[in-house]
């Protein structure tokens, strides 16, 4: 009897101190999240002399260029220091903590947060979200060390931290929550939801007073209508031919270059793919700053019908987005890929539901394609299909989105998988050492 009393006594020491670390590591990620987007957003004010759409025509194109060049410099200086400043998503950070090989501190974290300001706010087109999951997650790690809770919730604990980090930035506890089961701990979901809840909606209550969340203001709820339905037959080839594109550039195109160039200069070659990236992302900034940074406002833009654009423009923004992330990816810009790839696939699904009704095939709203776009793009590239779905839901609560995005990123997702090897959480990792190695032999 005894033994059962100082069992359920342990199990309810733990619960206790588990609910803590839950609610703390909300609040204080939720509260540092905050501090971390309001930088970003005065930097890329202080750096462009207020809103850069609006600025841009009235800066010297010296000065555009320089921006990103010196930022990106700046930033590879930082990865030069501490490799770990490098975004390598959420899961990476997991199992580096359990192996135990290589714990990002918090000297790593400030570095990769003015890495990822300075990335940001000079127009590199990556996102907050994945420093965010990152400032949660080390968050969660410092205070189970001061609760002393044992090291084999190691993984939860991370996933309670990096739910509540997606919570914040993205205004959306459920998202949040949803990713870190997917992303890190899926295998603790039916002991664990619980804290992760705790934690996400602790760092929601933070993260809302200050931003707004993506919303959906045209909801027709449990509505179905059959019309986006069958048009998601047709969505879906559009869609892929784009999801290709990006995976080409990427994967094919950009890769072969970056690799040239390391067999050329060796050392130097971050130093050159560097630049190279930073004239890219200033002669697009020169063209559409909407085509650089998070794309939070494209997404926003368009969810809500708020966009004015003419096909010509969202052809040319999808192609220009498409360009800016990729290159930011290899010129080692910090920070997430959620964001620039949903406003990629927002961009897609609106530009889609537009050429629907001028050729007047049928009468839709082309803010839903715009939506499904944004959450399957994302869901596929980043092998996220269930935190798409559950995107779809939270941001629209419109049944017509939430089927069309469950059933296009399926299909999607496997047809990809036929041609690409799409990596996990959409990174990139090039082994120059193995690559030489092999052509030696």
């Amino acid at each position: 009897m005894k033994r059962i009393v100082q069992f359920l006594s342990k199990r309810a020491y733990i619960f206790r101190d588990f609910l803590l670390l839950s609610f703390l590591t909300g609040i204080i990620t939720g509260t540092f999240v905050t501090i971390y987007i309001f930088l970003t957003r005065f930097f890329t004010n202080f750096l462009f002399n207020g809103d850069p759409v609006i600025t841009i025509n009235s800066l010297p194109l010296w000065y555009i260029y320089l921006v990103p060049i010196v930022s990106i410099l700046i930033v590879n200086f930082l990865i030069s220091i501490d490799t770990t400043v490098k975004e390598y998503g959420v899961s990476k950070l997991a199992e580096i903590v359990e192996q135990r090989s290589e714990i990002i501190t918090l000297k790593s974290l400030f570095l990769k947060i003015i890495a990822s300001v300075l990335s940001i706010s000079s127009g590199f087109s990556v996102g907050n979200e994945g420093p965010s999951a990152e400032i949660g997650a080390l968050v969660s790690t410092y205070i189970k060390k001061y609760l002393k809770i044992p090291e084999k919730f190691l993984r939860v604990i991370i996933g309670v931290g990096a739910s509540s980090g997606i919570a914040a930035v993205f205004v959306s506890p459920i998202t949040g929550i949803v990713f870190a089961i997917e992303s890190i701990a899926s295998e603790f979901f039916k002991n664990y939801i619980i804290f992760m809840i705790v934690g996400a909606f602790s760092a929601f209550t933070i993260a809302v007073e200050y931003f707004p969340a993506i919303g959906f203001l045209s909801p027709s709820g449990r509505f179905i209508n059959f019309d986006y339905v069958w048009l998601t037959l047709i969505f879906i080839p559009v869609l892929t031919f784009f999801v290709y594109f990006y995976l080409f550039l990427q994967d094919k195109v950009l890769y072969v270059f970056s690799l040239k160039l390391f067999e050329k200069f060796g050392k130097f070659r971050n130093l050159i793919f560097a630049i190279f990236g930073g004239v890219v992302i200033g002669t697009i900034l020169i063209i559409d700053p909407r085509a650089c940074f998070t794309g939070h406002f494209v997404v926003q833009e368009l969810l809500n019908d708020f966009s004015t654009m003419a096909l010509s423009s969202i052809g040319l923004l999808i192609v220009l987005r498409i360009i800016a992330t990729s290159v930011s990816l290899y010129s080692n810009a910090v920070g997430g890929m959620f964001l620039p790839l949903m406003s990629i696939g927002a961009l897609i699904g609106y530009g889609f539901g537009e050429i629907i009704n001028h050729f007047h095939i049928i009468d839709i709203q082309a803010y839903y394609f715009a939506a499904i776009g944004a959450a399957v793009f994302m869901g596929v590239l980043m092998k996220l299909p269930f935190t798409a779905v559950v995107l779809a839901l939270e941001i629209t609560n419109d049944y017509n989105v939430v089927l069309s995005t469950g059933f296009s990123v399926a299909v999607i997702a496997y047809v990809t998988k036929l041609n690409f090897n799409v990596k996990k959480l959409n990174s990139i990792q090039i082994d120059f050492k193995e690559i030489l190695n092999v052509k030696k032999d």
